[in-house]
Formats: C-alpha cells, sequence, structure tokens
C-alpha cells in the first residue's frame, strides 16, 4: 500500500502544472537575432519530448514564451532557438539552432539563448540529444542541466561564475576550460555571422562515416562525440571569430587542441582533498569519493610538514558541492575516528542498499607520528546519509577502527567491491589474500561474518571486479596475473601471460575483464618492491598497456593492447580502468596528464578501429588540471569523473604529495547505470 501511495503521489506532482512565463532574448555576441523560432520543450522518457510552447523572437530579438511548468521535481526543461530566413539569407531555417537548459523547479523567467548557452547543452546533454530531440532515464539529463550552469549563466548567456571568480582559490582559473569554452562559441559565431562558413563548419564536424549534420547545435554535439576529430582544422576555423573572450591565443600554437573536450575541476570547499583516491556513485549520480592524506593548508614543498591519513570519506553533488550530512560535517570529522576511517587508498564501493564501504590502507604523509600498520586493518561502512555504521577509532593513540574481520587478515586493504549479491570483496595488499563480508550485514557481535581467502596465487593483490557469473577476478601485481576466484572464493583459473604489474581491472556488461598493466608500476604496499625504472615524468614504456580477458568463448583470450599494435603514447603509468555504457574502455594514468579512450568490445566505436584500439588521439585526451590520477568512473550523465591523487611533482614532497581535485570531463562516455555493481548496465 505505502508503494501504491508513493506512486500516486509522483503521478499527480508529474500531471500538476503551474501558469509560468518565460522572457528572453537570442543573441550572437551582443548582437540581436530578429524572427528566431523557440520552442519549449520538457526534456522527454518513453514518450520523447513534450512541446510546452512556441513564438518567435522580435525585431530586436525578445521573446515571451507563456507555459505550464511541471511540479514534478526531477522535471528538466530546454529551449531551442532556429533562426529564420529572415535574419540568416539563404539558408535553410535549420542551419542555425541554438539551445539552453533549466530544471523545471528553477526555471529563470528570463534567459539568453547564444552560442555559449548552445555549446553547454551540446556538453552536458551529450549522451541524450539528437537534433531536437532530449530524452533519457534515470538522473543523468537532471544531472546535466546542473552542470550546464557550472559553465555558462542561464539568465545572462555569460560565462559562469564557477569558471571565473576566486582566482586564488577556484582550481579551474587558469586551466585552458574557459578558453577552450569560448572558442568553441565562437566556432559556432562563425556560421551564424558569416553564411560561407556554415558548410566548413558542418564538412568538419562529419561523423566518421555518418551524415553531415544541419545545424549548429548538432555540430557542436558531433564535436563532444568525436572531440578529436579535425581538432586543428576547427581550431583554425575558430579563429573566424573573436566576439567570446578570453578563447584560445591563435598565437601560441602549443595552445591548439588535440581534443576538443571541456573539463571541470571539483575541490568541494576548498580545504577537503588531499590525495582522492577513487571515486564511487550512488543511485542519484553524487559521487562518494575517498581520500589519502588529513589536508593540509601547509605548502607541500616544506619538508617538516606533518601530514596524517585522512579520517573523512566526502559525498559531492554531480556539480561538484560537498554534502553535509545533518550536523555531521562532511562524514566524519577530522581526527575523530568516525567509522575507523584512516588513510584510505583506492577502495571505495556501494553496495545494493546504497551503503558506502572504504578500504582504510593506512596512507600518511613521511614525517607521521603514526604507526601505520596498527591503522589498516579495517574497512569502514556508512549510511546514505553518511552515518558511520562501523566502529570508529583513535588515529592519535594507533588504536584502528572499522570492521578488522577475523585471524587478522586485513592488512593495507585496496579495492573494495561489493557483488551483486551483496558481499562485499576486499584485496589485502599486505597478506596477498582476498576477504569477503558476507551480504554486508553486521553479526549479532556489530561485525559482519568475514570469509578469508589465502593462498589462491595472488601477491600484493590491488582490485577486483567481477564478471556476469559473480566470480571475482583479482589484480595481482606482485606476481603480473590477474586470479579468477568462483562464488565462495575458490581459485578457478589464473591468467598471467600478457599482463604486467596489473593495477585496475573493470568488467564489461559481456562479462569480459579489462586490465590496466602498469608494466613498471607496484602499489605501495607493506612489503613491495619499489617502483622499477622510471622517471618522475613516468614517460613512455614498453611494457605499460590495457589488457583484454576475453570470455566470450568460454575459454579466457588474453589480448594486450598498446604493445602489440604501438599505439601507447596515452599509457603512462596506467593505473585505474572503466568500462562505460557502450562497453568501452577508460584508462586513467598516473603520468602524462591525460586520459585515454579505448575501442571495447561492444563494437560502439567509429568506422576503421577495432577493439583495443584508441578511439582518443593516440596522445589521450588531455587537460591541464590533470595531475597524477588513479580513480577513474562514469557517471549517469555520461561524464568521465578522475581522482587527482598525487601532485604532478609528488615524488619530491613525499611529506604532503596529495592532489585536491577531482576532474570531471564532460559528456563523453555513455551513461552506466549507478550504484555500478557487478558489470556496467545502462539506462535504456
Amino acid at each position: 500500500m505505502l508503494l501504491l501511495g508513493f506512486i500516486a503521489v509522483f503521478s499527480f506532482l508529474s500531471s500538476c502544472l503551474v501558469p509560468t512565463t518565460i522572457s528572453g532574448v537570442v543573441k550572437s555576441g551582443e548582437r540581436t537575432l530578429a524572427s528566431a523560432k523557440l520552442t519549449l520543450y520538457r526534456i522527454g522518457k518513453v514518450k520523447g519530448p513534450q512541446v510546452l510552447g512556441r513564438t518567435f523572437s522580435n525585431s530586436d530579438g525578445f521573446f515571451t514564451i507563456h507555459y505550464n511548468n511541471p511540479l514534478d521535481p526531477d522535471a528538466v526543461l530546454y529551449l531551442i532557438a532556429d533562426l529564420s530566413p529572415i535574419n540568416v539569407q539563404k539558408r535553410s531555417t535549420r542551419d542555425v539552432r541554438f539551445a539552453t537548459v533549466f530544471k523545471a523547479a528553477d526555471a529563470p523567467l528570463n534567459v539568453v539563448i547564444n552560442e555559449r548557452t548552445t555549446v553547454a547543452t551540446a556538453y552536458t546533454m551529450a549522451q541524450f540529444i539528437d537534433g531536437a530531440r532530449i530524452q533519457g532515464f534515470g538522473p543523468g539529463p537532471g544531472n546535466s542541466a546542473g552542470i550546464f550552469r557550472n559553465l555558462v549563466n542561464v539568465h545572462t548567456g555569460e560565462v559562469s561564475r564557477f569558471l571565473t571568480t576566486n582566482p586564488d582559490t577556484n582550481p579551474n582559473v587558469g586551466t585552458s576550460t574557459l578558453p577552450t569554452f569560448n572558442s568553441l562559441a565562437n566556432l559556432l559565431a562563425v556560421c551564424v555571422n558569416d553564411e560561407s562558413e556554415c558548410g566548413s563548419l558542418f564538412n568538419l564536424t562529419t561523423p566518421p562515416g555518418g551524415n553531415v549534420p544541419r545545424d549548429t547545435l548538432q555540430a557542436a554535439v558531433n564535436i563532444v562525440h568525436y572531440p578529436g576529430s579535425n581538432a586543428d582544422a576547427l581550431f583554425t576555423l575558430s579563429q573566424g571569430q573573436s566576439i567570446y573572450q578570453p578563447a584560445i591565443d591563435p598565437n601560441d600554437p602549443d595552445k591548439a587542441p588535440d581534443a576538443w573536450t571541456l573539463a571541470l575541476l571539483y575541490d568541494g570547499n576548498g580545504i577537503e582533498f588531499d590525495g582522492p583516491g577513487n571515486i564511487a556513485f550512488d543511485k542519484d549520480g553524487n559521487a562518494w569519493v575517498n581520500n589519502n592524506y588529513a589536508f593540509n593548508t601547509e605548502n607541500a614543498d616544506l619538508p617538516d610538514v606533518v601530514v596524517c591519513g585522512s579520517t573523512e570519506v566526502f559525498k559531492l553533488t554531480p556539480t561538484g558541492d560537498i554534502t553535509d550530512f545533518g550536523g555531521i560535517d562532511n562524514s566524519p570529522k577530522p581526527g575523530d575516528g568516525a567509522g575507523g576511517l584512516y588513510g584510505a587508498g583506492f577502495g571505495i564501493t556501494l553496495d545494493p542498499d546504497g551503503f558506502v564501504w572504504v578500504s582504510n590502507f593506512g596512507f600518511q604523509g613521511t614525517n607521521c607520528p603514526y604507526e601505520p600498520t596498527d591503522l589498516f586493518r579495517s574497512v569502514s561502512q556508512f549510511k546514505p546519509d553518511g552515518v558511520p555504521l562501523s566502529p570508529d577509532g583513535d588515529p592519535t593513540i594507533n588504536q584502528p577502527g572499522g570492521y578488522q574481520g577475523h585471524d587478522n587478515v586485513i592488512q593495507a586493504p585496496q579495492g573494495i567491491k561489493s557483488d551483486q549479491n551483496g558481499n562485499i570483496w576486499m584485496a589485502n595488499c599486505a597478506t596477498d589474500s582476498v576477504t569477503r563480508f558476507q551480504h554486508g550485514n553486521p553479526s549479532a557481535l556489530g561485525y559482519p561474518q568475514s570469509d578469508n581467502f589465502t593462498n589462491i596465487g595472488v601477491q600484493h593483490p590491488f582490485d577486483i571486479a567481477f564478471d556476469t557469473a559473480g566470480h571475482a577476478w583479482v589484480t595481482s601485481n606482485g606476481n603480473s596475473s590477474v586470479v579468477e576466484l568462483d562464488t565462495e572464493g575458490k581459485p578457478i583459473d589464473s591468467v598471467s601471460d600478457g599482463v604486467d604489474r596489473p593495477m585496475g581491472i573493470a568488467s564489461d556488461s559481456f562479462g569480459n575483464l579489462w586490465v590496466a598493466d602498469a608494466g613498471v608500476m607496484n602499489p605501495p604496499c607493506p612489503g613491495a618492491p619499489s617502483e622499477e625504472n622510471v622517471g618522475d615524468d613516468g614517460g613512455l614504456n614498453e611494457r605499460a598497456a590495457a589488457t583484454l580477458i576475453d570470455q566470450r568463448s568460454g575459454v579466457p583470450v588474453v589480448t594486450t593492447f598498446g604493445k602489440i599494435t604501438g599505439k601507447r603514447d596515452g599509457l603512462r603509468w596506467p593505473w585505474g580502468i572503466a568500462v562505460d555504457g557502450n562497453d568501452n574502455v577508460w584508462v586513467a594514468n598516473f603520468a602524462g596528464q591525460r586520459v585515454m579512450e579505448l575501442c571495447g568490445v561492444g563494437g560502439a566505436c567509429p568506422p576503421g578501429v577495432g577493439v583495443g584500439d584508441p578511439i582518443s588521439p593516440d596522445s589521450g585526451y588531455p587537460f591541464d588540471g590533470l595531475a597524477r590520477n588513479t580513480g577513474i568512473q562514469i557517471d549517469p550523465s555520461g561524464n568521465v569523473w578522475l581522482a587527482n591523487n598525487w601532485l604532478l611533482d609528488a615524488f619530491t614532497h613525499l611529506a604532503n604529495p596529495g592532489g585536491h581535485q577531482v576532474v570531471v570531463f564532460i559528456g563523453l562516455a555513455k551513461p552506466v547505470k549507478t550504484p555500478l555493481i557487478g558489470t556496467p548496465r545502462t539506462y535504456f
């Protein structure tokens, strides 16, 4: 009855409408555009988008639409402006198309619709848009509408405060994001203000093997989907207009983009992250982020800076805001040992009930006085509201908290994952073992029932993924192998040919496994050897690769990509790895400031690009806001998130080497249904 009541209330709210008015102006730079056809839509699901109102802009570019605004809190609206031949002679009415987007719950009374709002719509809605149709399921479209406002002000059409304010504290100021965004707006303005250049724009943004776009919005969407295609030529074309500034400097060839991506830096409130290790998304698309070190405002250059392990886990909204949990400030407070958190590394996951699990690796700076081996023997559990369920600890007296299992096997846990049945598996890097908490439920004694899997052939295990049968695949960095365990932890197989110092692992929808082979990187586990023959820049090495363990034939077939193709420019200490809703593969690099996208087994790749080949440029998608990246994950909007785990010069500042942001590449990947449990799923 309760469920039926909820459905009835939701249906009622969805059908309720409030008479509302939206006014605005259609502009290109400071020039207003008359006789544009305006259509206001509600983003659709099963039935597609719904028209809420139509009008035309007057001789001064102004318009007003009267419409019924839905009360549904999840409703998202968007506005399309098609310019008529009165504005743009000798063109069809679909050549110039602008767009803007907003949530119904905070629908603006006044808007400006221009090239900037069109670029922002194209990037944030890239995975949901086709022509003038925007539709999608899950939290993705609504989250994307929020991220839109991180790029542009919906009221004015100007660049958002998020990209431009507080240069001393805003990590986005000074990166390539703002000039790239403005150059993309100028690129569309070339067509809007010079009809002879529209053909050039449309030809350069034609997808490989696809149709020529018919309007500027579709051209912008195609750039998001193929950001490395004709990048140089598009940069040259963008210089035909300069109405949006600051743009990429045409006199600096080093600034020309290898790929037209837009990325944002989220730093919470600026005094939280110090070595974010990995990311996990809840059902609403909020990002839970673990943390290596306790944030310290002292400069990392100081040799005597004291930085101990972090006792915090963070929940970021899709727009990058830190969530406060009803008086528990960013659960938990630094130093109180809530939930037993201490120096988390790579391990964070959500279970089917939405509870958050973090493995306590014991990271700390070289000057911290605590004994980490007393504090790295547990994992921590939190409710969706941030309330810790696992026992507290006290790092100041080297008292571990969290769940410690039995027989003292949990030591320096790294990767932690929930399987499809809610069992929690963790890779114990210091004891060459794997522990499983059955169903993640505490027993009558307050601890989950645990099973320890030892003597299973792993050495310094690092990460875990599950196939379609629920089998656990564990990367074993110390002996360069990947070990398959059945649902009860019994070893089934061990794959070593073609595997070299594996770190992260991810499964695709077919149950195949993709492995980030670092080649020369060993995890910082107690007892592990130091890194082999690497420079501080992490340069290219012949052993770095992404390895596919293909299970479709029933017998694992191992193929190592990067080594055999020679296309490994973007693989520089590969660490984290993720698979998106198209089964394409994303690899985070601990060096090189780039992320790689590889063609996966699913076949959703450009013509001529085979499994394992780069979809990104061979050098990857670069961004000057990237540092040393570990975790990488895909959210329900198709954004690619990476953890800036260590500073670029971290090896000379080991007293406090932690990075201070997560990075979000907007709209690049097919969305993944979250939380990610088992193999990746999609919403549609």
